[in-house]
């Protein structure tokens, strides 16, 4: 054999080595890596979604996957959070603040290729006042003109203030002045639904049919339901037939839920998720210390708080709630527990909300907590009952709730059991007041003091501590609808002071938006409502321009 192809003989044995040790021996593709060649964004939903139907869900796994599904008649623009138009392309508001008609698109279209119209929101909110459907955001609804009466069963439809006047046009007429009204309009309470999907499996008004599964449900946002398997993941594909469908980069999104904490971080870091729901807190330090570029810190309009049941003895005694609350050290909870760069929370209603402006707090004092806990019967904590605190399954929730169980014990004397429940029952048992104390979170989905003050309204179907207080109720609906400024910051200051006193609940921090986040996601910004909407995300190799 001459030399020459003795030397091509050899190169084409390593070529070809080479190449099976490539494809058969290297390194395997991960998920993220695939997920960027394919366009499918994989992200870390904290918990398995209790259902899709916007009128009956109230939490944040829920909510970030709506946001997705429908569009409301406003929608947020990512970058700003801004209010921009939805599926109305425009709107005008009367004078007086107290009619709002919305000129809905043209090209709006449901993911089965039909007109969404006016007639569709109409029908939509006329569901979400229904008594039975049990919708607990009615009382958003409050400023629309006989909404209130009509979900008492006081008046009929044709007497509340929604009408689709055409198939284009919808006009909203309220009682009062609400500066707030268009950011209510992204609420996925608000958002339409499709009537002849609906009475297909069932009545208007009833909760938990199939229209929501696979294959069944209609939508109207930038992306549809493609698949769900339970335990599994969640999964969303573009609606071809979205009004806005050129500005969706993504070919799929996938929602993973991962409960532990400690699991979804460990999904980051084996290549399985673009973004993470949050980020454990033992981490945290270290991730801040070597600036890690994953890892995401930001304020948010989110106060994370316990709930007191106020029918269960002894937390129907004012003086019981506000010893236990006084008696917590909240800056130690933040510094050593959580360590997310977390604000300390001595009053309910955030100052973010504000305008910056803080109102009346309360401070830690564990002499006066000792002293209204004695004066209520308990003195040391003696005779007091071995309450139960409730929380959903999550490595942070446990630490968090015996971190306060600890306190309880040292500075008054008082012994708390703690209970974990996975988040769909833990859910069912808040509702319906099966607890003493539960960790609870509430999370700003518009930008306005009001998102905390409406929570604890007597009639706010989001209100599980069984507290009702006229004079509360009195001052916030003062605040709610207030057109100047500075009298609106001296009501919610006043309804603040009377939480103070009363202490339905017991505010521990404000939230920062904490999770980690892979360099190949685009669009994802920060922002103080920590909300993303998937419509403007893409993929692309780090370091590249999407």
């Amino acid at each position: 054999m001459s030399p020459f192809l003795f030397r091509s003989l050899c190169s084409s044995i390593v070529l070809i080595l080479a190449s099976l040790f490539s494809t058969g021996c290297g390194r395997k593709e991960s998920d993220v890596e695939k997920g960027i060649r394919e366009g499918v964004l994989l992200i870390g939903n904290g918990a398995e979604p209790e259902d899709l139907d916007p009128h009956v869900v109230t939490g944040l796994p829920e909510y970030r996957i709506l946001m997705g599904l429908f569009e409301g008649l406003t929608a947020y623009e990512p970058g700003t959070m801004a209010i921009v138009p939805g599926v109305a392309e425009r709107w005008e508001i009367s004078g007086d603040g107290r009619q709002y008609r919305f000129y809905l698109r043209e090209n709006a279209r449901w993911s089965d290729g039909q007109a969404v119209t006016a007639h569709d929101f109409e029908y939509a909110w006329r569901r979400v006042l229904s008594p039975k459907l049990g919708n607990r955001y009615t009382y958003l609804y409050d400023d629309i003109r006989n909404a209130t009466a009509f979900h008492a069963g006081q008046v009929s439809w044709s007497e509340v203030g929604v009408r689709a006047e055409t198939d284009r046009v919808l006009t909203v007429q309220l009682s009062q002045p609400a500066p707030y009204f268009l950011g209510l309009m992204t609420h996925n309470t608000f958002f339409p639904v499709s009537r002849v999907t609906i009475e297909a499996y069932g009545a208007m008004d009833q909760r938990g049919t199939a229209w929501t599964k696979p294959g069944n449900v209609v939508s109207n946002g930038p992306f549809a339901l493609h698949a769900w398997r339970n335990a599994s993941h969640l999964e969303l594909r573009p609606n071809p037939h979205y009004w806005d469908r050129s500005a969706v980069k993504l070919n799929a999104v996938r929602y993973l839920p991962i409960e532990s904490v400690d699991t979804e971080e460990r999904a980051f870091r084996n290549g399985q998720l673009h973004v993470t729901s949050t980020v454990p807190a033992h981490l945290i330090p270290t991730l801040r210390a070597r600036q890690a570029p994953e890892l995401q810190l930001a304020p948010f309009l989110a106060i994370y708080y316990y709930e007191l049941n106020v029918a269960k003895p002894p937390l129907n005694d004012p003086r019981v709630r506000r010893a236990l609350s006084l008696a917590l050290d909240r800056r130690a909870l933040v510094e050593r527990v959580t360590q997310g760069n977390e604000t300390p929370a001595y009053s309910f209603i955030q100052a973010g909300a504000l305008d910056g402006q803080e109102g009346p707090v309360f401070t830690e004092d564990i002499t006066e907590a000792r002293r209204l806990l004695a004066e209520a019967g308990f003195p040391e904590g003696k005779g007091f009952p071995s309450l139960e605190i409730l929380y959903n399954t999550q490595e942070a929730h446990r630490a968090i709730a015996e971190a306060l169980q600890q306190m309880w014990q040292r500075n008054l004397g008082v012994q708390l059991r703690l209970t974990n429940q996975e988040w769909q029952v833990y859910l069912v048992n808040r509702r319906q007041q099966n607890f003493a104390l539960a960790r609870a979170g509430w999370v700003a989905s518009y930008q306005d003091a009001t998102v905390f003050s409406n929570l604890l309204l007597s009639d706010s179907g989001n209100n599980h501590t069984g507290w009702k207080n006229q004079e509360y109720d009195r001052v916030a609906l003062a605040a709610r609808n207030a057109l100047d400024p500075k009298k609106r910051i001296q009501l919610f200051h006043q309804a603040n002071a009377i939480l103070n006193e009363e202490m339905p609940v017991i505010p521990l921090y404000f939230y920062t938006s904490k999770y980690l986040l892979h360099p190949s996601v685009k669009g994802w910004h920060q922002n103080l409502l920590n909300l993303h909407p998937i419509k403007a995300v893409s993929l692309s190799e780090p370091g590249s321009k999407p």
